[in-house]
């Protein structure tokens, strides 16, 4: 891949927080008077293109949990290391009630739902047979001959 100057990085990076290819290269410093006909084939070559698919990965990768993180909350959640706020309210009489947070563990429901996931995951709990002979069946239709 070409190696792309700081203006060319700038304007992809513009590309992908506005959606706009015209005003990415106006807001990084390319002419208004030349942008909206140099768009196209600005974001159309190669280097351009690989730039901002890359960008969009990291993105993506740093805004969707990956299948090992998602494995590992579930994990925390089964053991009952992970905590959750709960507003508790309280009287303290004559009509007056005061609300707290208050941190407790996870419920007993979830943590058994997060055990499941993981059983399923991992095909602890499985009602079927797996086979993988490697032989293929033909069925013959004795009606038709």
């Amino acid at each position: 891949m070409k190696k792309l100057n700081e203006r060319q990085k700038r304007a992809a990076d513009f590309f992908i927080e506005l959606g706009n290819k015209t005003q990415a290269l106006i807001k990084a410093g390319y002419s208004k008077k030349t942008a909206g006909a140099a768009a196209s084939k600005f974001f159309n070559r190669e280097n351009i293109k690989e730039y901002v698919e890359e960008r969009l990965q990291l993105l993506d990768e740093k805004r969707i949990a990956s299948a090992r993180e998602v494995m590992s909350y579930l994990t925390s959640v089964m053991r009952g290391e992970q905590k959750e706020q709960v507003v508790v309210v309280e009287g303290e009489g004559d009509g007056v009630t005061n609300a707290r947070n208050v941190e407790k563990s996870v419920p007993a429901k979830d943590r058994i739902k997060a055990a499941e996931l993981l059983g399923k995951r991992f095909g602890i709990y499985t009602d079927k047979m797996k086979v993988d002979s490697g032989i293929s069946i033909v069925i013959k239709d004795d009606l038709n001959e």
